[in-house]
């Protein structure tokens, strides 16, 4: 099976069992924190079955329909996943706000601790190995989903600190003011979600409006073309693109007239491969002039 494939199928698994603890454990506790928990893992699973999917569809071969391939597949998932972010932010902001209006008192405080600590435990094994195959593939919807978790890793052990300040607490204070502490809770984790969300879609967006590789990339490849180019030799029109974790590059070779045409091809041959060598997945498209 597919490295990215067989990992993304990982994560959807591993989300389907924490939103059915997170939710039961909620549900018993009352805990607005846990439900915000349970709502973030509702939406990391949605990301799931997206990076499954698209991860499996961006690695379809070029056909007639889709000449380019189906590389920006990838992006598109990135983006829904940051809007199911952006959704879950405010879900869990206006029930926690809701909670502070009508007092509520927090039952099985330490059941929620030990679900928030497997659930941080659980996420930051699997957001690893998601990182991991992300970047030894180049993919942007397994990175997505990798942020997904470990923001849960960090959420998770905030929830978790939270409840247990509030069971500490609540043997020398005897106030109800303690339980605000929930709610507070549940909203600087929305807070955070928030900011994933924007990380996320900004990545995710810019290669569908077709934005040149990043500067250290461009940077390369500019180098690698300058290898081959001398008095007689030089190129032009330099243009990058990406899609997915596919690249693309195109420029104008300008050669002498005296070059015949095998040793143009050859020319180019090689500095394709050279650029190819160095970046993994790469489209190179090289425009022959005669200066």
């Amino acid at each position: 099976m597919n490295r990215k494939v067989s990992v993304a199928r990982l994560s959807v698994l591993s989300n389907s069992l924490l939103i059915a603890i997170k939710v039961i454990v909620g549900i018993l506790s009352g805990s607005v924190s846990i439900l915000s928990e349970a709502i973030h893992s509702f939406m990391d699973f949605l990301a799931a079955i997206i990076s499954f999917f698209s991860v499996r569809i961006s690695d379809t071969p070029a056909d007639k329909r889709h000449p380019y391939g189906h590389g920006k597949f990838e992006n598109i998932s990135g983006v829904i996943e940051a809007i199911l972010i952006f959704i879950a932010s405010g879900w869990i902001i206006f029930e926690a706000v809701r909670k502070m209006l009508h007092p509520y008192t927090i039952e099985k405080i330490g059941l929620g601790i030990i679900v928030m600590a497997i659930s941080a435990a659980v996420n930051f094994f699997i957001s690893r190995r998601l990182y991991k195959v992300a970047k030894s593939t180049d993919s942007i919807a397994l990175e997505a989903d990798a942020l997904h978790l470990k923001m849960d890793v960090y959420t998770s052990l905030g929830v978790a600190a939270g409840l247990l300040l509030m069971l500490v607490l609540g043997y020398f204070i005897k106030s109800p003011l303690i339980h605000y502490l929930d709610p507070v809770i549940a909203i600087v984790i929305a807070l955070l979600i928030l900011w994933e969300s924007f990380i996320l879609f900004k990545k995710a967006y810019a290669p569908l409006l077709d934005e040149a590789l990043s500067e250290e990339e461009v940077e390369g490849i500019k180098s690698l073309i300058g290898r081959y180019c001398s008095e007689m030799v030089n190129y032009h029109g330099l243009r990058t693109r990406k899609a997915g974790n596919y690249r693309y590059v195109d420029f104008h070779l300008n050669v002498p007239a005296g070059m015949n045409v095998k040793e143009a091809h050859n020319l180019c041959d090689a500095i394709e491969e050279a650029i190819k060598s160095t970046l993994d997945q790469t489209e190179v498209t090289i425009h022959v002039e005669i200066m």
